[in-house]
């Protein structure tokens, strides 16, 4: 009989190339990541840099062609060569200190706060009842349109500058900080509980480091925001600073300086996020997550 004959209804009867197994020496196995892999692998360092460099280079073009007047944009050569001036002769980084200096002081009481508010309103359920429905409505209100509301309160000094700063940071981290907390995994918390953790303990080792990723997210939202207020903050009465170098150049029409200027904030801002990024690496050194796909 026949191998289609004995074969049972509904199977398909085996071909003779599948009823005789293979040798092993015959089988060629590929990685997936052999298989995946086309062409020489782009350093990702180089790839983050296309972006900017290519800007740069479009930038240039239109300044050299004429595409774009030096009145209505400098070019990359100018803004460069200003601030090479400025910087030999001790105005740029000046200024670039004192803005520093009230976006730390701004970024410290603005994160104590929000620390605070978060703790309460995330650990307790009178403190939320309390805290965040007040920063719901808050939140609400444009934290820039009080910048007369500062000056009418602590006058035209450093503090409405400070306090504009730290305005802006508590937002973001307060409700990332409160989000974590109330995100822990009440199972984790259950299992300390089992085990014998107090209150304090189930803080300290369940909550807070479940919180910890979120906290971080809100670091880098919140330094961000910190440059972000200051650059409006310098923008009244200030005497020193990038945002006083910046109001002087719009009064002359200086776009060489307006550049440089809005350089040294992003600057200083991809530097924050750079430093927040290694300060993630370490302290959640101990949580696997999703780095994405491809090389």
């Amino acid at each position: 009989m026949s191998l289609q004959e004995q074969s049972p209804p509904g199977v398909a009867p085996p071909t003779s190339a599948s009823a005789e197994p293979v040798p092993a020496d015959r089988v060629t196995i590929r990685p997936a990541a052999t298989r995946a892999r086309r062409g020489p692998r782009v350093p990702r360092s180089l790839r983050r840099a296309t972006g900017p460099v290519g800007l740069l280079l479009v930038w240039y073009l239109a300044g050299v062609t004429g595409l774009l007047a030096d009145d209505v944009l400098a070019s990359p050569v100018d803004v460069v060569r200003r601030g090479w001036e400025l910087t030999r002769s001790g105005e740029l980084p000046d200024a670039i200190g004192a803005s520093a200096l009230r976006a730390g002081t701004g970024f410290l009481i603005g994160a104590a706060v929000a620390l605070t508010l978060a703790l309460l309103a995330g650990l307790f359920r009178v403190g939320e009842d309390v805290v965040d429905s007040s920063m719901g409505m808050l939140r609400a209100i444009p934290w820039v349109g009080l910048i007369p509301l500062f000056i009418v309160w602590f006058g035209i000094d450093e503090t409405p500058k400070i306090a504009l700063v730290a305005l802006g940071v508590t937002y973001p981290l307060y409700f990332n900080i409160y989000g974590g907390i109330r995100s822990t995994d009440a199972q984790l918390v259950e299992a300390g509980r089992m085990v014998g953790l107090g209150r304090l303990a189930l803080i300290r080792y369940v909550i807070l480091p479940s919180a910890l990723p979120g906290a971080l997210v809100g670091l880098r939202y919140a330094l961000s925001t910190a440059w972000l207020a200051l650059v409006f903050a310098e923008q009244v009465n200030a005497s020193e600073g990038i945002g006083h170098l910046m109001s002087n150049a719009q009064q002359y029409f200086r776009t060489d300086v307006i550049v440089l200027c809005l350089a040294v904030y992003a600057v200083l801002g991809l530097l924050c996020d750079f430093t927040v990024r290694l300060l993630g690496r370490y302290l959640l050194a101990w949580r696997a997550s999703f780095d994405g796909d491809g090389a």
